[in-house]
């Protein structure tokens, strides 16, 4: 395993006291609370830890919240006798919950961006305090995974949807789209158990489960101008290339066709790109390592890694985080066959959403420093950072942050979700900062990563905060070109 930046022993030590101070209180007959949150991170995590408490006999239940906010907050301070483990969330919110949940029993397994210190009574692990990038090193459910391995070496069968749980989180940033940083424990774990397998592969969505075009046009990152969520055009262009769709009667798979075939797909989509407009290496990241659940069955969503990762975040996006959690905990029946039916919902709203994109150039305003997509009440709040994401790869300028909002009129907020490139984060850019300091000068919350964030902001402060951001932008960005160019010269 390739040494990992962050400090392991000490981080792993921390996932050991976690799971210390969970055992304390199952001895002890105490319920466990776990919050999760409802991306397919969030609830990746949610379900490795009810799995690892099921194995334990605990009383336990699992609720997965939209976002953390002060409702979150009261909830928890509000349980009596109870130990509430809170999963890809809370971390960003700790001077909240200082004040509300201040002595109090309470474990923190997050990766986002911490605002304070914790209590000292709370167990914070974070990789971030340990030296890791908290973007790209582990995601909140390797971290739940790895305080389950420290209850019990019995879990290491979770550590694939700790796997999951991070492709999910798009943290595939190292060399061909692969997990790095403190992940490769994870990964390594999946192996070892023989549950995971690595191959090389083209990165369609549906590699395993759909015929070639509806894969290709099911691939939003990149997002293709002209084929994502366009099964017609990707048929033609399929066709075009004289790769058969079909075998007789039976739709072909990506997994059916051959290397020569794969290598004139990937050839021809960068050809494609790059007459798009959009920069050569981009189709790169339709090349890369191929998560493979070898203990699933093969032509179901759930073999590949990444596909599995969007059938949970479809049923958080639906609102049906609750089969998402079921399906981690081991169910493949009932509840598999009504997630798939959510996975259907959510890529036609994925499709839905780009063709109003594509009617609605004018939605997009570019300031001086960042883009802002204006949807108003077009998009459901719970896929605007699906819509943020995609936006990120799509613009003219991608070194110029996307900040995508939609409006909840019925709770007087705007949803934000914020994405910016490796390019800049390298140097040091950090667009969760600017969030959390952009929503607290107004109101609302904020955070998340240097490369991606949101915010939750009172709709009446809307336009003094996206003219805040671009200014924090502008700002962030002219510093960090200053002291790029004074290490350049050594001045």
């Amino acid at each position: 395993m390739a040494a990992a930046k962050g400090q392991i022993r000490p981080f792993l030590d921390e996932t050991r006291k976690a799971a210390k101070r969970i055992l304390e209180h199952v001895e002890k007959g105490n319920a466990i609370s776990v919050v999760s949150h409802m991306d397919a991170d969030g609830i990746s995590a949610a379900g490795i830890m009810g799995a690892a408490l099921s194995r334990m006999g605990a009383t336990f239940r699992v609720r997965i919240e939209r976002w953390f906010d002060k409702k979150v907050t009261e909830t928890i301070a509000a349980e009596k006798k109870t130990l509430t483990v809170l999963t890809d969330m809370g971390s960003g919110y700790l001077d909240a919950l200082n004040e509300k949940v201040k002595g109090k029993p309470l474990i923190i397994l997050d990766h986002h961006q911490p605002d304070v210190e914790a209590d000292k009574a709370f167990v914070h692990v974070n990789p971030q305090l340990f030296g890791f990038d908290s973007a790209r090193d582990i995601s909140g459910a390797g971290i739940a995974y790895l305080t389950a391995k420290a209850l019990s070496e019995g879990n290491r069968d979770l550590a694939c949807i700790g796997v999951v749980g991070a492709l999910g989180d798009l943290q595939d940033k190292n060399k061909e789209r692969s997990l790095g940083g403190a992940n490769q424990l994870v990964v390594e774990d999946a192996v070892s158990s023989g549950s995971l397998e690595l191959v090389t592969d083209l990165l369609f969505f549906g590699r395993e489960t759909r015929p070639i075009h509806k894969a290709l046009a099911y691939t939003t990152t990149p997002f293709i101008p002209g084929i994502s969520g366009e099964e017609d055009k990707s048929l033609a262009f399929l066709m075009g290339l004289g790769i058969k769709p079909k075998i007789g009667e039976k739709w072909r798979a990506l997994r059916d066709l051959s290397q020569d075939e794969k290598r004139q797909i990937f050839s021809a989509l960068s050809d494609y790109l790059v007459s798009k407009g959009l920069k050569s290496n981009l189709a790169m990241s339709l090349l890369g390592t191929a998560y493979v659940l070898t203990h699933e069955e093969p032509w179901t969503p759930l073999r590949d890694a990444r596909e599995f990762a969007l059938l949970l975040n479809s049923t958080g996006r639906t609102g049906k985080s609750s089969l998402g959690v079921a399906i981690c905990m081991g169910d493949r029946g009932k509840c598999l066959e009504e997630a798939n039916v959510a996975l259907d919902e959510y890529r036609q709203a994925i499709t839905e959403i780009l063709r109003w994109l594509d009617a609605h150039p004018d939605r997009v305003e570019e300031k001086e420093s960042i883009y802002v997509l204006h949807v108003g009440e077009a998009v459901d709040e719970k896929m605007i950072s699906a819509v943020s994401t995609i936006l990120s790869t799509n613009m003219p300028n991608t070194e110029k942050p996307v900040i995508a909002y939609t409006a909840i009129p019925d709770e007087n907020i705007i949803k934000v979700s914020a994405r910016t490139v490796d390019e800049l984060t390298t140097k040091g850019f950090n667009i969760g900062e600017i969030m959390r300091i952009s929503a607290e000068r107004f109101n609302g919350i904020g955070g998340g990563h240097d490369v991606a964030a949101g915010a939750q902001v009172p709709i009446k402060n809307k336009e003094d905060f996206l003219k805040y951001v671009d200014e924090l932008v502008k700002d962030s960005i002219k510093r960090l070109t200053k002291l790029g160019n004074r290490d350049k010269t050594g001045l």
